[in-house]
Formats: structure tokens, sequence, C-alpha cells
């Protein structure tokens, strides 16, 4: 990090201009960004049937006003723009209909909740109400809460989950389903209330106690839900439940983001990658003294993690030393800013549980005990986030990866951040694991058994993301597939397992990051070469002419910076040809 703030002339000289011209869509893509914020801002009930097809309308009048656009007409960037845009209508419009599919799966164990919608809208559409209609509602909405909890182990068998051949996991998954809308839509009638509460003396005198009875009710079922069916218990973790989409939506999501490839595809390079990573964890493991026994070399690895209080420490030092190596070796530009302004916090001991280890950009958020943790927990959160595992997880989170990353993206066609996806978020700082791999960043055994644990780790992602929605493995197995074959501890196999499916990662999220460090990795070979100088050849990129325009191509489907940095002008109606994947 920056000792001193460089002057403002060196501050500007060190960002290159942008590499390639703007393009004649970036202003329609803003628009088309800023209207959806409006109205997801507007339409702010999750699970609403008036959401819904506003929603549907705005992406089907997209589709007409793109129609529009003489597309041969565009250069380079606004033919990318175009095709990005296109894709991004589709793949929102699939989004839609499968989440009121799973909406409507679950409806049979959320009998009454068009009753609470229908409040809901009546507000946002910013109508009078009537306040004695208003209790009445209220009260007939609390006597059907009461009956369906009643009845809740009665309750007819659910529509069967396509996806889930087990008729008692299908019921799991969509009570799973139906507390997620309940609890969403009990939120939004908490704000409701407030809105009216107080203000609206003839609300207060009507519905305040109809109200209070009404959420009470709700409370209670949304509790007997997560308990009766979900199997969730009182000072238990939840229970990991997740929500399987099973391959025809793999395969169609995987199109969205110009991936030629099938699931089992990608399961096939999954272990090809594990097969490299097992042969050099051995040679690792080798040189550690532990011979062929790489499980033994990963444990005294994790015994190497810093004291308390000095993670922090850590972590500012290692920053610095992956700033001074891309910077030294001319790899890519870091301006000053961008080095003087990134920070540092500490994650709290609930959002762990969540969140095992560091989280980044601006603003690195590093994983380690506290006092109040149990001891278990404090070790395995040491030995989970140890020297040479976060030497790795340092320049993921920071520079050159998510910091440097958002640093340009917000300075650089920012528009595209409109077309954001994990396979150019994740795949960036997945690359430069691989990158500084090749390079020779790791020093010492124990450095390659830090980073050798990483790209297992993105390879055990690929293979327990796809199976889950494949059908093929359930939760626990993730969990123990990510204990035995990667190394993991328990406690952050579960959280791994737990925040790939229980919260709002897309089932891609955990299969981007190796896939598209891959596809970074493969344009790198065929736009730079293998030769690690920095001098041009033939017409060729440096490496940091390389990374710089990446960088400045913006956020958005890894085939799609490839097509501007080779200056391709793709035709109408692209649909992804490139098979990266060579090896």
């Amino acid at each position: 990090m920056a000792s001193a703030v460089a002057p403002l002339s060196s501050q500007v000289a060190a960002v290159p201009p942008p590499a390639a011209p703007a393009s004649e869509l970036a202003a329609m893509v803003d628009r088309y960004n800023l209207d959806r914020g409006a109205l997801f801002r507007r339409y702010d009930v999750e699970f609403s049937p008036e959401r819904y097809a506003r929603l549907t309308k705005f992406y089907k009048d997209w589709q007409q006003d793109l129609s529009k656009v003489a597309f041969d007409r565009l250069a380079v960037e606004g033919r990318i723009d175009h095709t990005l845009l296109r894709a991004r209508l589709e793949y929102e419009l699939r989004l839609l209909a499968r989440e009121q599919q799973w909406v409507s799966e679950a409806a049979s164990l959320a009998p009454f909740s068009s009753t609470i919608t229908a409040l809901l809208e009546q507000r946002g559409r910013l109508e009078t109400i009537d306040p004695p209609k208003v209790a009445t509602t209220l009260a007939t909405l609390t006597r059907d809460i009461e009956a369906a909890t009643k009845a809740i182990d009665a309750t007819p068998k659910p529509p069967a989950i396509a996806t889930v051949s087990d008729p008692a996991r299908a019921r799991q998954i969509n009570a799973f389903r139906a507390a997620g809308v309940l609890s969403s839509l009990r939120d939004d009638l908490t704000a409701w209330n407030r809105y009216y509460s107080g203000y609206d003396p003839m609300y207060t005198w009507w519905a305040a106690r109809p109200y209070a009875q009404a959420d009470k009710a709700l409370a209670a079922y949304i509790k007997a839900l997560r308990e009766n069916i979900v199997g969730y218990r009182d000072g238990e973790d939840e229970p990991i439940i997740g929500n399987p989409i099973g391959k025809a939506a793999l395969v169609e999501d995987l199109a969205s983001e110009f991936i030629p490839y099938s699931p089992e595809d990608l399961l096939a390079i999954a272990e090809r990658e594990f097969a490299w990573c097992d042969r050099e964890m051995l040679k690792a493991s080798r040189e550690m003294g532990f011979g062929d026994d790489w499980r033994a070399a990963l444990e005294k690895v994790k015994t190497l993690h810093a004291e308390p209080g000095k993670q922090t420490d850590l972590v500012r030092d290692q920053a610095r030393e992956a700033v001074a190596y891309v910077t030294t070796r001319d790899l890519v530009t870091v301006p000053p800013l961008a080095d003087e302004t990134w920070r540092m916090t500490m994650m709290s001991p609930e959002r762990q549980k969540v969140n095992p280890f560091f989280l980044g950009g601006e603003v690195i958020q590093v994983s380690f005990p506290t006092d109040a943790m149990d001891q278990a927990d404090k070790m395995m959160s040491m030995r989970g986030n140890n020297i040479h595992f976060s030497r790795s997880t340092v320049f993921h989170e920071l520079i050159p990866g998510h910091g440097l990353q958002q640093f340009m993206t917000a300075r650089y066609n920012p528009h595209r951040r409109a077309f954001a996806t994990p396979f150019w978020t994740e795949g960036w700082s997945l690359y430069w694991e691989m990158f500084l791999w090749d390079d020779g960043f790791p020093k010492t055994p124990e450095n390659r058994v830090g980073m050798l644990f990483w790209r297992m780790h993105r390879q055990a992602r690929i293979i327990f993301s796809l199976r889950f929605h494949l059908g093929t493995m359930t939760p626990q197995e993730c969990i123990d597939f990510l204990v035995n074959r990667v190394g993991h501890e328990r406690a952050n196999a579960e959280a791994e397992v737990r925040r790939s499916f229980n919260g709002t990662y897309p089932p891609l999220y955990q299969l981007a990051y190796m896939i598209g460090g891959l596809q970074f990795r493969a344009m790198q070979a065929e736009l730079v070469g293998s030769n690690p100088s920095t001098s041009l050849r033939a017409g060729r990129m440096t490496n940091r002419q390389y990374h710089d325009a990446v960088l400045q191509a913006g956020s958005m489907p890894v085939e799609l910076v490839r097509a501007s940095l080779t200056k391709q002008l793709v035709p109408a109606g692209f649909r992804t040809t490139w098979t990266f994947d060579r090896r």
C-alpha cells in the first residue's frame, strides 16, 4: 500500500487510455440499467404477481426496442453490447418464469400469501385504504394462517419438482421455498404496517390489533414450516436444503454465459484439473518431507497461522507483496489511487458461519476468530485462514484481483456492469492464481500447498455444485466431498455448502471461478503467448497490455471480452462457439 499520496498528475498518467472505442449503445445500456433499477425499487414486493407481470412487460418492451436498432451499422463495441443486452433480456425472462414456477410449486404450503400481496400491492399503487375493511382482511388472514398451521402435517402433497425424484425431499424443498417467500412477505408486511400506524389514526384504531395478531400467526406458521418439514431447530444452524434446478436449466444458463460446454463436459474438466493438482500436491509434500502423504503436508501448513491479533498485519504485508510483484514485473497497471484506497475490516463470527474465508474488493473482509468464539471454532478459523492459504486469498480479493477489478470497471465501460457475471468477476481473480503460479510467485513448498488447496477447492466447487443441481449429490455428500477430497475443516465445508445453496448465489456461481479462469488463461495464451517476456512480438500483446485491456473492456461474459480485444465484428444473433478448453 502506498505510503504517501501520489501527485494527481501521476495518478492520472498511471491509468492508460481506453483500449477500445466507446460503444454506440453505451447510453442505451445505461438507460436499461437505470430503468430496471427504478422498477425494482417501485415493485419491491418479492414474489408479487404484479411485480412479475410488470418486469415481464419491461423485458419484452426492451426486446422490441432493441430489435429496432440497426445492428449492421454498429461497430465492434456496439455489436457486443447489442449481443449482451439481447442475451440478458432472454435470460431475465427465463429467470422470471423459473421463479414463478417455484412459487407455484410451493403455493399449497402458503395458501394465504395472495391476501398479503394484495395488501402490499395496494399500498404500492398509493391507493387510499378503508381501515375497517383492512381490519377485516387482517382478521381473516389470521384465521387462515392458524388453520394452515393446524393442518400443516396434513397438507396435501405439493406438486412434484421435476428436478427431484424423492417426494420427501421435494416436500422439504417446497417448504424451504415457502418459508422464504413468507419471510420476505412478513418483512414487507411489517413495513406496510409502519407506513400507516400512528400516521393514520383510523388505521391504528381499527387495524393495530388485527395486524399484531396476523404477524404473530405468520411468524408461528413460518416456524412450523421450518421445524416440521424443513427440519430446523432453534439454536441449530439452518439445514442446507437448496433449490436444485436440473440439467435443462443448467444448459440454458450456460448458454446465457456463452459457455459452449455441457455440465458433463465441465465435470470432466474439473476432474482433469483435479488430477493436475494431485500431482503437484505430491511434489510439494515430498519437498516438505511428508512423502506421498499430502494430507499430512496440508495439516502442517494449516498450523502455520498468525497469532491472535496479528492477522491484519499479515494481510497488509501480503497485499503489499502482491502489488510489488505485479508492478515490478510490469504485469498490470496498478493506479496509485487504487493502491492507496483499499481498506480492511474484520468479519463477524456470525458471518464467518456462512463465509469462513476472506471477502474482498475495495475493502477486504478478514476472517479470523474473536475471543467470544468457541475453542473449536477458533482453531478451525485460524487453520482455515493460515499464512499460506491467506497468501493466495489476499491477491485474489485485492490487487490484482477484485479490488483492482472494481476500481477499473468503475472508470472504463461502466455501463457493462449491467452484464456482470461471475465468469468475469471470479474468473479474473482465479486466473491470477493460475498465472502467478506459472510465473513463479510461490517460493516454497508451503506456498505451493496453500495455492494448490485453493485450486482444488475451485475444482471441487465445479463438481459439487453441478452434481447438486443435477440431483446426484446431496448437501451432506457435498460437505463430505470437501472434507475428504480437498482437506477442508468440516465447519468451513459446511459454511461453504450453505452459502452455495441456502444463500443467494446463482447456480453457476461456484463453477464460474475455475471455468472463467480457464477462459482468461486461454485468451492470454492466444493473445500474449507462453513466452513470459513483456516484449511485443509479431503483433501480439504484452502481459500488461492484455491485463489492462481486459479490465478496460468491462464486466461481461469472457467470450465477448475476447471479441472486444480481437476486434471481432460479431454477427447478428451471435451464439457461443469458442471452445476455450483445448487440453
